[in-house]
């Protein structure tokens, strides 16, 4: 094996998907993973802290994109306005990835330990997002509100779209949610 590997991480993603899939995650084990890849054990390490940071370690770039997009939403733009931009910002990276998005979800909907994991996720998503309205001038409690509304639509419009692969596109899921919820505090 070379010094350099081309695309590892994607290697690793892949070959840890595949064996969360056949074997579950518990009994999977780095070194399995890296060998599935054609990589060692030091490649995964230099890549992720753990096997969980396969699942995860988007995170951190998906609370960047979340939290860019409502920070460049147009002066004037209302709250929950900024959080659909944001949301379709989002929709489009996971339109690429909509495989690997229900292998990711299947394997955390098989393990409590996961799912817990996927909740402290979504709550700092929902702080990150709270914050960045607040430095858009939203007073609380309207940027919170907004938040966790925007994590609500987010979450129950990306299991709808990983459940069923003939849900439309993401976005549109998105949007129909967003909608949803604007009818239902309207009062429609």
């Amino acid at each position: 094996m070379g010094r350099w590997e081309p695309k590892s991480r994607e290697r690793l993603e892949q070959a840890a998907l595949a064996l969360y899939g056949e074997r579950g995650f518990e009994q999977t084990t780095v070194t399995e993973i890296a060998k599935r890849a054609g990589l060692t054990e030091r490649t995964f390490f230099r890549h992720f802290a753990d096997k969980r940071e396969v699942l995860f370690g988007g995170s951190g770039m998906l609370q960047e994109l979340f939290t860019t997009a409502v920070a460049a939403a147009p002066a004037g733009t209302t709250p929950i306005d900024a959080i659909g931009r944001a949301l379709d910002v989002v929709a489009e990276l996971f339109e690429q990835r909509h495989e690997s998005a229900r292998q990711r979800q299947a394997v955390i909907a098989a393990n409590a330990e996961l799912q817990e994991r996927e909740l402290i996720k979504l709550a700092r998503l929902g702080a990150a997002l709270a914050d960045a309205l607040r430095r858009r001038d939203v007073p609380e409690p309207a940027a919170s509100l907004a938040a966790e509304a925007g994590i609500a639509v987010f979450k129950i419009a990306f299991e709808r779209w990983i459940a069923d692969p003939g849900q439309p596109d993401l976005g549109q899921l998105m949007r129909q949610s967003l909608d949803e919820l604007k009818a239902v505090t309207a009062g429609e």
